[in-house]
């Protein structure tokens, strides 16, 4: 950061635009902007879930990714500018199977719940597809770093898996899809 703000507030997007990092000035609707809104969403829902008490593991690994979401944040508000890179993807696909090693196998689907934090965790996943989709509908308009789709994608699944560990750590099992007809009977 070049320098540090001492007015929060500047008047310069009353008219519905906004600056991105280049200086460039774009509608607060341009698909640049709801990637990175999406993003910024995803980042707070993270601290959200962070603010609950959570195993060591699962607190350091979402802190980094924080932090990494504030690069790719970043890169999004620099046009061409590449701060999400393959090794990053590459840790976060360890950590899943870390994480996903010592969970019983999937057998159905499961509904989003469980104890208060794998919940929060679900949600934070939802959010994460929502920025997956608003960056891939800035990658067909635009320049975006393919890094950042996977980096994405993987973190969605990783929150998927992550939820799954913290009901087992609370010793609630996964609320599990019953198909309309299953409930009925």
């Amino acid at each position: 950061m070049g320098h540090r703000l001492s007015k929060i507030y500047t008047r310069t997007g009353d008219a519905g635009d906004t600056g991105l990092g280049d200086g460039t000035r774009v509608a607060k609707d341009d698909p640049r902007i709801e990637a990175i809104g999406a993003v910024d969403e995803l980042n707070s829902a993270l601290g959200v879930l962070l603010a609950d008490p959570l195993p060591g593991s699962l607190t350091d690994t979402l802190t980094r990714v924080q932090h990494s979401l504030f690069d790719l944040g970043g890169e999004l508000s620099l046009p061409g500018r590449a701060l999400i890179e393959d090794r990053q993807v590459d840790w976060l696909e360890r950590r899943l199977d870390a994480f996903n090693a010592n969970l019983p196998p999937l057998e159905d689907f499961i509904l989003p719940g469980g104890s208060r934090s794998a919940a929060l965790c679900h949600l934070a996943r939802a959010v994460c597809r929502r920025a997956e989709r608003r960056t891939a509908c800035l990658a067909r308009a635009g320049d975006v770093n393919p890094a950042t789709l996977r980096y994405l994608n993987r973190l969605s699944d990783l929150l998927f898996v992550m939820a799954r560990v913290l009901n087992r750590e609370a010793g609630r099992p996964d609320v599990l899809w019953k198909s309309d007809a299953a409930r009925h009977t």
